[in-house]
């Protein structure tokens, strides 16, 4: 996918959210101080009066949004995936998904795209932990223009979110008249040979693997489930039912996260062939991005080893 637009995912939710402040006085940005890496500035410049910035204080502003809410405002609050899912945590389970307020908690930095900064801030294991919170919905776009929809369909549908974000650019794979439903996922190609499942910044190595599985005279359906929680458990069904044999790509943990979530389906069905290409349960390091998913096979050639293996 060399030939398109290489662009973050993180640059998506910056566009889309200033465009919804416009429209809607009450969507409000609470800023944990790091609104040039998650892309808050145009909201800020544009709408001062619906910005806070409360400081390096992840845990007071989880708490701040949630009192934001029940006043009838549509908070975002915004900082980096490793600390709006873990630091912030305890807050998000007791003050906004207990109470089930409309906060939405947007995260750059999803991953291992942060890459060079390391294992603290790759935030490996945060849609994996949130998706076991009663009331909260775990999403993460592919690329820009979906990210902008869902992000305008976040704002829209009440209830406490997490939306996940890649600081590295990656390529656009949808066309701006795309839609998305978040719960739903969302098909790229059909096929009857094997099923790929991915999301976040996996989907663009899904669709190259399937092209590569194409050539090689194997048919693969391709879903990017952009939201893990709820999971689209029918996609997951029909894929079990079509194709029987399953692959799910993810730069999460392979435990608890998009794999284990359709892996909970094919065990109630109690049939189907699930193979996990994700983290390995194992801390990233300082090194380029595309190493660090390559250090745990989260690459095109071993998707399509896995899937070859597997016919």
């Amino acid at each position: 996918m060399s030939e398109k637009k290489m662009i973050a995912t993180r640059d998506g939710f910056g566009k889309e959210i200033a465009e919804l402040g416009k429209e809607d006085s009450n969507l409000v940005v609470v800023d944990i101080d790091i609104g040039k890496s998650c892309k808050t500035g145009e909201f800020r410049k544009a709408l001062p009066d619906q910005y806070i910035n409360v400081g390096i204080a992840e845990q007071n502003g989880a708490g701040f949004a949630a009192g934001l809410a029940t006043c009838g405002k549509v908070p975002f609050v915004v900082t980096y995936a490793v600390f709006g899912s873990l630091r912030m945590c305890e807050m998000i389970r007791q003050e906004i998904c207990y109470t089930n307020l409309n906060v939405k908690i947007a995260c750059s930095h999803g991953g291992v795209t942060p890459a060079n900064d390391g294992a603290s801030h790759q935030s490996i294991e945060d849609m994996g932990v949130l998706r076991t919170i009663p009331n909260m919905t775990v999403i993460m776009p592919a690329d820009y223009n979906s990210a902008r929809k869902l992000v305008r369909q976040a704002a829209k549908t009440y209830g406490p979110m997490y939306l996940r974000f890649t600081r590295d650019a990656v390529p656009q794979i949808y066309d701006e008249d795309v839609e998305f439903t978040i719960g739903k996922a969302h098909q790229i190609q059909d096929g009857k040979d094997v099923a790929i499942i991915a999301n976040g910044d996996t989907v663009r190595l899904a669709v190259d693997a399937a092209a590569e599985l194409s050539k090689a005279g194997i048919s693969a359906r391709v879903l990017d489930m952009h939201t893990i929680k709820p999971l689209d458990a029918e996609a997951v069904t029909a894929a079990i039912n079509d194709i029987g044999k399953l692959i799910t790509v993810e730069d999460h943990n392979i435990l608890n996260g998009l794999g284990s979530a359709v892996c909970e389906v094919a065990a109630e069905m109690g049939k189907g062939l699930v193979k996990r290409v994700g983290i390995q349960d194992q801390f990233g390091q300082s090194a380029p991005y595309e190493r660090l998913l390559e250090m745990n096979g989260v690459t095109v050639e071993n998707i399509v080893s896995i899937a070859k293996n597997i016919q």
